[in-house]
């Protein structure tokens, strides 16, 4: 078919769906208005050719450029606020909470609230607030305005952050119809919650309301890790449950069908604000909604005409909803599920796979195969586990969410009501998590490869699905797999650091969290692994580093062992220097879990010790023999040690600070790793002294809220004259020695 005969086939489908064609040029327009306007011409410019009827092409390009203007002008108004006088001073106010406080790393919490009428994110490290979305709280603190880590924060409208030293709750709560909402809302999660344990009440409470802020963050890991962490957001799943629920319930007693189909439109009106309006539920809200609609006006539903409704009415009110992942991940699963589920379906049952089973598999492949480039390029991982997880659980996925739907309604009248439901929905929740934990233990679970790469394969796995003949489906994988491999060797060639022939240290930009890997040709050696949610994986790929062989974990914080479980399940690992001295939280028994798993064994450290991994010595100073007091702080028993590699020695100081320091037996030195994080230490400018290093290192985050470094810290190296280097402004800093002198080399 040549390609005048394509158009002319093209525009004669169009000619029959103008309206397809306006909703599609008003989201070009929504989507591209702010970002790029080059596109919006260009699509302006092929709108004629698309369109057969002028009065179509017209109505096109004004759907085009209202949407464009209409997102241009909603963006710039959300760029104006009145907060702007505030930023930078202590202010004591009160607050609304817009959700339920959330846990952190290091110690934190964190929640939207509204400050004077705007969204403004609340962090503190006091306890956390036992409140929830309507609840009042008076804070004290600093507020400043979104730095270059807080970019996240814009598209939930947050317009800057207060870092609170105080926070408690004032007893007010919202009223009108958001504090009904508010009402509603706390009575469902109270019903949810039940006798159950708190990891399977927080699923439930995820499952249904789509909040899943009191999830024990190991467990919302694991999800993640195995590709189940989308059921704790609501989506079209639940409003398709909601609408099952709510018809079979009104058939049950007798109701005549357009009742029915109004009292569902009904319910879905109320579950979507009910669930927190994300982007995703909002997705699904509006699809279910123009399903229903068209049911009661009998006419059939127009799936790809719901799709772009819901594209464009999620856009028109809140144009930032491009750039959340949730509303990326959304639409490319529906997508994806409408292109490839039902080709993929057909042909497993040709194969002998009962119907059912064969739906869910295509189902879960299909989203899967659609949302793989986003989530890669969002999250850095590839779960393998995902597909086979998904079907292993999916069973028992309805049961669950209508069991909590119901139970959330019978809240409403008391929270006793419900007890039966919920009782009910515990073993499924125990069994869903228990898939999750195992399935996160798995190879494959989180896979790190090039985002080119991974979309270049999904697109010719969905040419394979959508291929006519089984034999020809394989043909498009050939050339993909060659691209791959190109993708593959320009990505490694183009963002990779070879550290081939090389020795040395590189401190590793992990964010707010220390992680330090010693280096030769043939051996690693890794001091600390930095926060859960760091990229500790991504920095070691980039340098080249596929095994270890010691991984230590300085002490039992969050910031320097959180990733080390992530590590052990990813990397092989020869040892573990286990420096948790008796103390235990949760990301240092996963490191331990998944140490047993692997079969590495953990080494408990000792003053006076030397580890070896070929040239690479490591010389324990610190913790001594003496038990630890019980709950004493962990930075006083870190582990501290002499490095030595490449002609160069290292103090790994971990968070010990010179009070630990000062007594020990130092060497001089040629690299100070900074303690904790660049905090202030008096005996600082002592230690300098005693150590004469050429170089101090300070791994830090960008934008962290405890103001590491501090000044008085890099005042100190300074008038010791030592130059410094840090993490959160030098990227990944790696430190060689060419003829006595020290190479310092930064890398984004």
């Amino acid at each position: 078919m040549t390609w005048r005969a394509r158009l002319g086939h093209v525009r004669a489908t169009i000619a029959d769906r103008p309206w397809h064609l306006a909703l599609s040029a008003c989201v070009v327009g929504l989507v591209a208005g702010p970002r790029a306007p080059l596109l919006v011409l260009a699509a302006a410019a092929m709108l004629p050719l698309l369109a057969r009827r002028p009065v179509a092409a017209l109505a096109a390009l004004a759907a085009l450029f209202g949407g464009a203007l209409l997102a241009d002008g909603r963006l710039r108004a959300l760029d104006t606020t009145a907060l702007g006088p505030s930023a930078g001073h202590v202010i004591a106010a009160d607050t609304t909470l817009l959700e339920t406080p959330r846990a952190e790393a290091h110690g934190t919490w964190r929640a939207m609230v509204l400050l004077h009428g705007e969204r403004v994110l609340l962090r503190s490290r006091t306890a956390p607030l036992a409140l929830s979305a309507g609840d009042g709280a008076a804070v004290h603190g600093v507020l400043r305005r979104l730095g270059p880590p807080d970019r996240w924060l814009r598209t939930r409208h947050a317009r800057a952050v207060l870092d609170a030293d105080s926070a408690f709750a004032n007893r007010r709560r919202r009223a009108g119809p958001a504090g009904a909402l508010d009402g509603m809302r706390r009575r469902a999660q109270l019903a949810l919650k039940g006798a159950l344990p708190p990891p399977e009440a927080a699923l439930l409470r995820g499952m249904v309301l789509g909040d899943d802020a009191l999830m024990p963050k190991p467990v919302r890991d694991e999800l993640r890790r195995a590709g189940l962490g989308h059921l704790v957001a609501a989506s079209g799943a639940n409003i398709a449950l909601l609408a099952i629920l709510g018809m079979a319930a009104g058939a049950a007693l007798g109701v005549a069908r357009r009742t029915r189909l109004l009292v569902v439109l009904g319910l879905v009106a109320g579950y979507v604000p009910l669930a927190g309006s994300g982007a995703s539920i909002q997705r699904a809200g509006v699809m279910g909604a123009a399903g229903l609609i068209a049911a009661l006006a009998s006419r059939p539903a127009a799936r790809w005409y719901a799709l772009l409704l819901a594209a464009a009415v999620t856009l028109a009110l809140d144009p930032l909803a491009a750039d959340d992942p949730g509303w990326q991940l959304s639409f490319a699963a529906v997508i994806a599920i409408a292109v490839l589920a039902a080709p993929l379906r057909e042909r497993l049952t040709c194969r002998g796979i009962p119907r059912a089973l064969a739906e869910l598999i295509a189902v879960t492949l299909a989203a899967s195969i659609g949302t793989a480039p986003d989530s890669v390029a969002r999250f850095g991982t590839l779960s393998l586990a995902a597909i086979p997880a998904n079907v292993v659980v999916a069973p028992v996925v309805a049961p669950i969410t209508w069991l909590g739907m119901v139970a959330a309604l019978a809240g409403q009248i008391d929270a006793r009501l419900a007890g039966p439901f919920v009782a009910l929905a515990g073993p499924p929740l125990a069994f869903v998590t228990w898939v999750g934990h195992v399935a996160a233990g798995l190879p494959g679970a989180a896979l790190h490869v090039p985002v080119l790469m991974v979309a270049v394969v999904t697109i010719a796995a969905g040419a394979a699905i959508r291929s006519g003949r089984a034999g020809r489906a394989l043909l498009p994988v050939v050339p993909a797999a060659v691209l791959a491999a190109v993708a593959l060797i320009v990505s490694a060639r183009g963002h990779s650091v070879s550290l081939d022939h090389r020795s040395g240290i590189a401190f590793l930009n992990i964010g707010q969290g220390d992680a330090t890997l010693l280096f030769t040709p043939g051996h690693a050696v890794l001091i600390d692994s930095g926060p859960p949610d760091g990229p500790i994986l991504e920095r070691l790929a980039h340098l080249g580093v596929h095994r270890l062989d010691v991984l230590a974990a300085t002490h039992a914080q969050a910031d320097h062992d959180g990733g080390a479980a992530a590590v052990l399940r990813s990397l092989p690992v020869g040892a573990v220097l286990d420096g948790r001295d008796g103390a235990r939280e949760p990301h240092g028994t996963a490191m331990a879990l998944a140490a047993a798993t692997k079969h590495v064994r953990l080494i408990r450290p000792l003053a006076g010790q030397t580890i070896r991994a070929g040239p690479i010595e490591l010389h324990i100073l610190w913790p001594p023999a003496t038990p630890p007091v019980p709950g004493a702080d962990p930075n006083q028993r870190a582990i501290v040690a002499v490095g030595a590699v490449g002609g160069i020695r290292i103090l790994l100081t971990a968070d010990a600070e010179s009070d630990v320091l000062l007594p020990l037996d130092l060497p001089r030195v040629d690299v100070l790793k900074v303690s904790h994080h660049g905090s202030a230490d008096t005996g600082l400018a002592m230690l300098l002294a005693r150590l004469k290093p050429r170089l101090g290192g300070i791994e830090v985050g960008a934008g962290n809220t405890y103001g590491h470094p501090t000044p008085a810290t890099l005042n100190t190296l300074r008038d010791a004259g030592v130059p410094s280097v840090r993490t959160d402004q030098d990227g990944t800093v790696i430190v060689t020695r060419d003829a006595g002198q020290l190479l310092v080399q930064r890398h984004s």
